[in-house]
């Protein structure tokens, strides 16, 4: 019974991996064949990803609690006392099980059950609601480490592409396609953001749940998608340009959440407009009229480049979204002189203007 098993196992295998899916038309596996000198992507060296997320995870950790929080403290970040509830079985049962915000006809019901006045079980829901919120020093300690990260990775990345034909000439990224060699260097940068972003997916629950929850997932798995596909048929020289494009303006965003946590709100708002700045010219200038250009452009479709459109056109969507996110708060800090109210806040109920998060992601 194993041995047909096994080869029914083996013909998905060779029908998911068939040359004609993976590779443009007249190019086959063959083609990368490995030898002493010359090393091509593998994809099972894609599974070391999910050591490189397990120990990335561990690295945030021991980060944002050996150097995050005592640099926090020492810049004065404080969270804000927020009052315990009174412990209530009916009410606890409720919010746990049917809902954090009941409508007014469950007040009622919940008010007569637990023998209270109507405003003080709402109090008591808008209170409770407020303890499951972060602080912000769980705020500031996340974006730190993804300043650290986003920081490294850019200017790593640029480093590592600056000398590069290539990177300046993106007709050269498809020079001999799918012919190019990969450089140990570059594989193991596209494992670290591979390892990364699975970082950022596994811990998701865990961190500070934001406005554009749904549209983080999105981007996460369709930024995990792009790596994986564009190793594995080796468009290395695109997603590296990808990636750096999309590194850029990150890790400015990241230092104007830590600002805004801080207090120091000119300095914020100085940051958060250079973020606004890059991550426009970026992601709706520089990506769809150079980098996707090209890459529709120059390479003939076949089954996986259709693949990447689609996911591009995702990301692309993503990046209008918050776009407009971005000029919400941008004239927001023009014209309304200080009422500083974010489109992309924290889900934060008991102070609000502690939960007006700086508009973003991806």
């Amino acid at each position: 019974l194993s041995v047909p098993t096994t080869l029914t196992t083996m013909g998905v295998s060779e029908g998911f991996w068939h040359h004609e899916y993976w590779l443009p038309p007249g190019a086959t596996w063959e083609d990368l064949k490995e030898s002493a000198d010359t090393h091509y992507p593998q994809p099972q060296d894609l599974l070391l990803c999910i050591p490189g997320a397990l120990l990335l995870t561990l690295v945030r950790y021991l980060f944002e609690r050996a150097v995050a929080l005592p640099l926090g403290r020492a810049l004065g970040v404080r969270d804000k006392r927020r009052p315990k509830v009174q412990t209530n079985a009916t009410l606890e049962g409720f919010y746990a099980l049917l809902g954090r915000a009941p409508k007014k006809e469950d007040l009622i019901s919940l008010a007569k059950q637990s023998d209270l006045p109507i405003k003080k079980v709402e109090t008591w829901f808008r209170h409770r609601r407020a303890q499951d919120q972060p602080g912000l020093m769980k705020k500031f300690c996340e974006a730190s480490w993804r300043f650290v990260f986003y920081f490294t990775s850019f200017f790593s990345g640029l480093a590592l592409l600056y000398d590069k034909p290539w990177f300046w000439d993106h007709t050269k990224c498809w020079l001999q396609f799918p012919q190019q060699p990969l450089p140990p260097v570059l594989g193991w940068f596209y494992l670290l953001e591979l390892s990364f972003y699975c970082s950022l997916v596994a811990t998701l629950p865990f961190d500070v749940k934001r406005k554009d929850y749904k549209e983080q997932i999105i981007h996460h798995i369709a930024t995990i998608t792009l790596i994986f596909v564009s190793y594995c048929a080796n468009m290395i020289r695109f997603g590296m340009i990808v990636m750096l494009v999309h590194d850029a303006s990150d890790y400015i965003l990241e230092l104007a959440k830590m600002l805004h946590y801080l207090k120091w709100q000119r300095v914020c708002e100085a940051v958060f407009v250079a973020f606004a700045v890059v991550f426009i010219s970026s992601r709706l200038v520089i990506f769809p009229l150079t980098v996707y250009y090209y890459f529709v452009t120059q390479l003939p479709l076949f089954p996986i480049s259709c693949l990447i459109n689609a996911f591009l056109a995702i990301l692309q969507l993503l990046h209008i979204f918050w776009s407009c996110l971005i000029s919400r708060m941008i004239f927001s800090i023009i014209l309304r002189e200080g009422k500083r109210q974010d489109a992309r806040s924290d889900t934060e109920e008991s102070d609000r203007s502690e939960a007006e998060d700086l508009a973003k992601n991806k």
